[in-house]
């Protein structure tokens, strides 16, 4: 087993699919595009959705090869152990209606066992062990030509682990769509088993997946049954940290050369606060906050370095996601004793680390910083308002002669204030009193039900569900942009978008509101275009080629060696991936619903299409 450096298993892992005949593609913005079921990209697969439905060829070919980055954030509160992350890499590989299973597996297996050096006989997998009866709906065959293909590279039978859906499926996106069984591959860490029932997949520790293959072959229909797709892909996924983590030998993550010099940036600037900051943590607990701090602001500066830009901390999806890792940083760094200005030293050193596989991050620190500093200026304010209004309560308390602070004033300190239970204890147990700590848990359990329930209504809707009103919606981006350069001016650029099945959102460059003729304005030239049934047309080129066109290509190194340029007539030509219409006309009308600020000289119009 090879000890490698992330630099080097990124280009090993690219280039041997390179010799397989894959094209390397760049990454996509972690911010996903046109996609209202995710706020991040969270997975490899979200920025080839369109490919890998069919819905257009990919301007590389059929055979692609990537690092992606990805933030998944429904874990956050479990940050702090040994292995989640909000910010992670991906390798991938994929097939598009091209190689299926016997290749995918295969080159899996050569690649862990003949170039990252793992033995064989370390290697379990699992698979899909197919569900309901034959001839019902809902029925699925059990996966055994992944089974056979596996026996055929030597995995023993004993070694292949049949799995029910929850393991070893994948899809729908939506309520309907491509799906499709998939297998994991695990290193055997030689530990002891925790049980007669230990197998991969169990959280003992004995097994760490490291790579997934995902075989979509059916498609799931309105009436629940899975029928073959007509068209076979392959989306592969091998996680950059845990498997730099398991080929050096090191105990965690955070113990790789990936976090090494944003740990000891932390350690440095531990001791530099004033005041009530700085508790004394158990070992346990400093080790935790350590892990904490390094993650969140990792994750906080790709989101805001990213080339898409648009999301900046504040109260609403996405930015309420980044100011909540950049606040839960600050919480804990305070615990450290670590003082002000700490999110953009780490910020800079982050920079330092990763800048030269995505130059994005030196190219927008400077906004970056801008952003952090405001927001943890804002925050520490919020936290001393936090310790007072803790001290009112501990006066009070000692007033009445009581002793317990109640788990509902322990939550109000910790939803309002954003003071978490750990420094509420810390400061309590110095003043002789007690927290209800169930109580705490029990009113947490019941905000989150809240918004997990509120959630789910605001992000039911999906691509896959709602495809031509977003094909619609997003041409209607690209009339509204060129509208905007008519307006206000060629610096109103795109700084985001969103689309769901009811509205688009789309973020741009400005310093000022709208007033009320320039909104009427845009309207109207939308309007028009859309009455002059334009043709929208589409061809693959070059990006020099395009920008000598004068297409407007937005998120500056992150495209292939071919590109899609969209034209429409002589109103808009832009770099896209896509969907779109085939003529103006197809949006029938469009109306601005709100204009208003997003962040910092960025403005936000919410808008919808009406019908054609």
């Amino acid at each position: 087993m090879k000890n490698l450096t992330a630099d080097q298993l990124r280009e090993m892992y690219l280039s041997f699919f390179e010799s397989k005949g894959h094209k390397r593609i760049p990454g996509a913005s972690v911010i996903p595009e046109n996609d209202p079921t995710v706020l991040f990209t969270t997975a490899g697969m979200h920025p080839l959705v369109p490919y890998l439905m069919g819905a257009m060829e990919h301007p590389a070919g059929t055979r692609l090869t990537d690092v992606q980055k990805c933030v998944r954030t429904g874990d956050i509160d479990e940050v702090g152990d040994a292995a989640h992350l909000t910010f992670f890499e991906m390798l991938g590989n994929w097939s598009l209606n091209d190689y299926f299973k016997k290749e995918a597996i295969s080159w899996s297996f050569e690649f862990l066992t003949k170039h990252l050096g793992f033995s064989p006989d370390q290697l379990s997998v699992t698979v899909f062990r197919g569900e309901g009866r034959e001839g019902e709906s809902g029925y699925i065959p059990a996966d055994e030509e992944a089974v056979e293909i596996w026996k055929s590279m030597g995995i023993p039978d004993e070694r292949i682990f049949r799995l029910p859906r929850e393991d070893n499926w994948w899809g729908p996106a939506g309520t309907t769509g491509p799906c499709g069984p998939d297998t994991e591959m695990f290193i055997d860490t030689g530990k002891e088993k925790c049980g007669p029932e230990c197998r991969p997949g169990c959280h003992c520790g004995k097994y760490i997946e490291i790579w997934n293959d995902v075989f979509m072959q059916y498609n799931k229909n309105a009436e629940g049954k899975f029928e073959p797709l007509g068209r076979h892909n392959v989306d592969t996924g091998m996680g950059v940290e845990r498997t730099i983590c398991m080929m050096s030998g090191a105990p965690t993550v955070y113990d790789t050369e990936i976090f090494a010099p944003i740990m000891a940036k932390i350690d440095e600037l531990r001791g530099t606060g004033s005041g009530e900051q700085g508790t004394d943590l158990g070992e346990e607990e400093t080790l935790r906050a350590r892990r904490i701090i390094a993650d969140h602001m990792r994750t906080a500066t790709f989101i805001l370095c990213d080339p898409k830009g648009g999301v900046k901390p504040g109260n609403i999806g996405a930015n309420y996601v980044l100011r909540r890792l950049i606040r839960r940083a600050v919480r804990y760094a305070r615990m450290l004793g670590i003082g002000e200005g700490f999110t953009v030293k780490l910020a800079e050193t982050i920079c330092e680390k990763y800048s030269h596989v995505y130059p994005e991050l030196k190219a927008n620190l400077e906004q970056c910083r801008i952003d952090l500093e405001a927001e943890e200026r804002r925050f520490n304010a919020t936290l001393d308002k936090g310790e007072a209004m803790y001290r009112k309560v501990a006066e009070q308390l000692k007033l009445h002669n009581q002793t317990q602070i109640s788990g509902k004033t322990a939550f109000k300190l910790y939803d309002t204030f954003g003071f978490p239970l750990e420094m509420t204890v810390e400061m309590a147990t110095k003043d002789g009193l007690t927290v209800d700590k169930e109580g705490f848990d029990e009113a947490n359990r019941k905000h989150q039900e809240l918004s997990r329930t509120t959630s789910a209504g605001s992000f039911k809707a999906g691509l896959q569900d709602n495809s031509e009103v977003v094909t619609r919606m997003h041409t209607a981006t690209h009339l509204l942009h060129a509208a905007l350069h008519k307006v206000l001016g060629p610096t109103a650029n795109q700084k985001g978008s969103n689309i769901t099945a009811e509205r688009l959102r789309f973020d741009f460059t400005w310093p000022e509101p709208m007033t009320a003729e320039q909104k009427a304005e845009v309207e109207k030239l939308v309007n028009q275009w859309i009455k002059d049934a334009i043709p929208v047309t589409k061809k693959m080129t070059t990006v020099e080629e395009a920008k000598a066109e004068g297409a407007m290509a937005l998120f500056g190194s992150k495209y292939g060696d071919q590109v899609s340029l969209y034209s429409i007539g002589d109103i808009s030509k832009e770099i896209c991936c896509g969907p779109h219409v085939e003529n103006t006309s197809e949006l029938g009308s469009f109306k601005i619903q709100k204009e208003q600020s997003s962040s910092a000289g960025v403005r936000r119009i919410k808008a919808v299409i009406g019908n054609m």
